[in-house]
């Protein structure tokens, strides 16, 4: 596949002043020269992002994130190496970045656009579109000094997409866009993607980026630690930022404060454990516990996850009203599922307890239980979700 985007070797620093001569006067008057050391913000960074594809940047703070992507976008230049980019490339690295605080909604499309690269018939042409995407209607003809930032995100980023970028440069701002306009930003993503098209995104927001993100490049101080699946790399970067994680003695990844551990998960079909269910069968999840000192109120959960690591379904104690006042020893529970809504495939299960506001996990353990999915009675095309789905005319019953 064609890279949109090659990073090779590149390396950035930044010189932090400790002592800095602000006049030539001082200078001399000082008679020494401004005292500074080097940062380097990035270090011998390379990869590929492939055409087409939507690619996330993670790391903590501070790991150079935002410094790698104003450097693909041209703001900053590296010190060390190359970027070769590809194709037309729109960014929007931060809220309203482009816009003037004095001039109207309105103006400010004309100016931003024309920063991106637009020309003015190409603004008029789209400016209906902009500002529909925008959601901003009734506010598009005052200043935007008095816009709420998630007015200004939103004017911002619905500009940069109608630039029609062949790449797309997007940093953290998205997260102050409320439930509706991130929902309109993930189709757009989805719509990118099938137009071929390649998005380049900076977020902290794990759920959003299971989402999205086909491939991760994970950055720390700096450095790249590894690029990959976005399932893989994903899990990989959370877990070095969680406490307590570590592997069992069975080889299972699972993290956690330990006065209660999850021992096992069976998987129980036709009133037997299994690993294989048919598509649609009731299903059992009983888990096994033991807690070494009484821990009251406590939440147990369990997800379910696809083989490449795909997020498809949670639930809890708690969310289902199912009280349990009091665990300490071993004990068992279970989840009925009445008809396992799962197309074939291989699949598993992650299990945990934590306390009564689910913040602090006692146990959480990945992989507590694998299964495989076969065809039962139904027959669906693919994807991860079987629905039964029912063809007919109308006026005809279903079929």
């Amino acid at each position: 596949m064609n890279a949109a985007v090659s990073v090779e070797g590149v390396s950035k620093r930044f010189r932090v002043y400790h002592e800095r001569n602000q006049t030539l006067k001082s200078a001399i008057m000082r008679r020494r020269r401004a005292v500074y050391e080097d940062f380097w913000a990035l270090r011998d960074v390379s990869f590929e992002i492939p055409a087409g594809r939507t690619f996330a940047l993670v790391g903590d703070n501070g790991s150079g994130k935002s410094t790698l992507l104003k450097t693909l976008a041209q703001i900053l230049y590296p010190d060390e190496g190359t970027v070769r980019v590809n194709g037309r490339v729109a960014a929007l690295l931060e809220v309203g970045s482009g816009f003037h605080p004095e001039l109207s909604g309105r103006e400010n499309v004309y100016l931003n656009g024309s920063i991106l690269g637009m020309t003015r018939t190409e603004i008029e042409r789209k400016f209906d579109d902009i500002v529909g995407f925008s959601g901003v209607e009734d506010f598009i003809d005052q200043p935007v000094k008095n816009y709420s930032s998630g007015m200004y995100v939103r004017l911002g980023f619905s500009v940069a997409i109608n630039v029609d970028p062949e790449i797309l440069l997007v940093d953290e701002v998205l997260a102050v866009g409320d439930a509706a306009f991130q929902d309109k930003c993930a189709e757009k993503f989805a719509d990118f993607r099938r137009e071929g098209r390649t998005v380049v995104v900076v977020s902290h927001s794990m759920p959003s980026l299971r989402a999205m993100a086909d491939q991760v490049a994970w950055l720390d101080h700096g450095s790249l630690v590894r690029t990959g699946d976005a399932g893989t790399v994903l899990e990989e970067y959370l877990d070095s930022t969680r406490q307590g994680v570590r592997v069992d003695e069975s080889g299972r990844v699972r993290w956690g404060s330990g006065e209660a551990r999850i021992d096992r998960v069976d998987v129980v079909s036709g009133g037997r454990t299994t690993d294989v269910v048919r598509s649609l069968a009731p299903v059992t999840l009983r888990v096994h516990y033991t807690a070494d000192e009484a821990i009251p109120n406590p939440v147990f959960g369990l997800a379910i996850e696809s083989h490449d690591g795909v997020y498809l379904w949670a639930n809890n104690t708690r969310d289902q009203g199912w009280h349990t006042p009091r665990i300490a020893g071993s004990g068992v529970l279970e989840c009925q599922v009445p008809a396992l809504a799962l197309q074939p495939g291989g699949f598993s299960v992650l299990a945990s307890v934590v306390d009564e506001t689910t913040t602090h996990v006692y146990d959480y353990l990945r992989d507590a239980a694998r299964f495989q999915v076969t065809h039962g009675d139904l027959h669906e095309s693919g994807g991860f979700v079987a629905l039964d789905g029912r063809w007919s005319a109308p006026g005809e019953g279903a079929s």
